[in-house]
Order: C-alpha cells, then structure tokens, then sequence
C-alpha cells in the first residue's frame, strides 16, 4: 500500500477518535444543561463520526482504485480535517 494512502487511512482513524472525545463532551454538555445548541453541535459530531468511520472503512477496501496522483489529496483533506477537529477540541475543552 503506498504510503500516502496510509497517512490518509491513519489520520482519518485519528480524526474518527477526535470526534468520539468531542461527541461525549457535547453529550455531556447536553444533558447538564439541555441547551438546544449542545444537542446540535452533538447530532453534528455523530454525522461526522460516521463520515470518518466510512472514509476509514472505504480507504482500506478501495485502495487499489485510488489513483497515485489522488493520493496526495485524500491525505491533505485527512491531515487538515485533523488540524480542524483538534482545535476544536481544544477550545472546546
């Protein structure tokens, strides 16, 4: 497997564990104080939770149909998407 194709399947696995410790904040947040905004940014966490979960899931199964030359993207959208989920989490904290 090329290495490109692992960073994107690592850091997708990585963002997929950002979103579950974002998702129990949110969900804890959302029970203590029944905000309407909490339950949101909850429903919103599990939809990205899935996307990572099946991105993850299709880069392992697919990756012989991946084209090299699109590899360079499918990892930059990864590590980016990882970048924006760990500030979040940070500020979220």
């Amino acid at each position: 497997m090329d290495p490109m194709m692992i960073v994107a399947i690592l850091f997708s696995g990585l963002n997929a564990a950002l979103l579950i410790a974002l998702l129990s904040m949110y969900v804890r947040i959302a029970f203590r104080s029944r905000a309407v905004h909490s339950v949101g940014l909850t429903f919103f966490a599990i939809l990205l939770l899935a996307n990572s979960l099946l991105t993850v899931y299709s880069y392992v199964m697919m990756a012989p149909f991946f084209g090299v030359g699109a590899l360079p993207y499918l990892s930059t959208m990864s590590v980016l998407e990882f970048v924006g989920l760990a500030v979040l989490l940070k500020i979220t904290i």
